[in-house]
C-alpha cells in the first residue's frame, strides 16, 4: 500500500505543475487568426481548465490518503 499512496501522492504533485503550464500558456498566448497575430485568451477561459485537473489532484490525494490510512 505504500508504493500506492506514494504514486498518487506524486501523481497529485505532476498534474498540479501541469495544471499551471496548461492555464498559463492557454491565458498568454494564443493565435488570432483574422488579424494573424497573438493575442491572450480572456482568463476565464483559462480557468475552466482548472476544473479537470482539479478534480483529478483532488482524486489521486484521496486514493493516496485512503491507501496510506490502509497501511496502519
Amino acid at each position: 500500500m505504500k508504493k500506492i499512496s506514494t504514486i498518487f501522492a506524486a501523481l497529485a504533485i505532476l498534474l498540479t505543475n501541469i495544471m499551471c503550464v496548461v492555464v498559463t500558456n492557454l491565458c498568454t498566448s494564443g493565435y488570432h487568426a483574422e488579424k494573424h497575430h497573438f493575442t491572450s485568451a480572456p482568463w476565464e477561459v483559462g480557468f475552466l481548465f482548472i476544473i479537470p485537473f482539479a478534480i483529478a489532484i483532488i482524486a489521486c490525494s484521496i486514493v493516496s490518503y485512503i491507501a496510506k490510512k490502509k497501511e496502519k
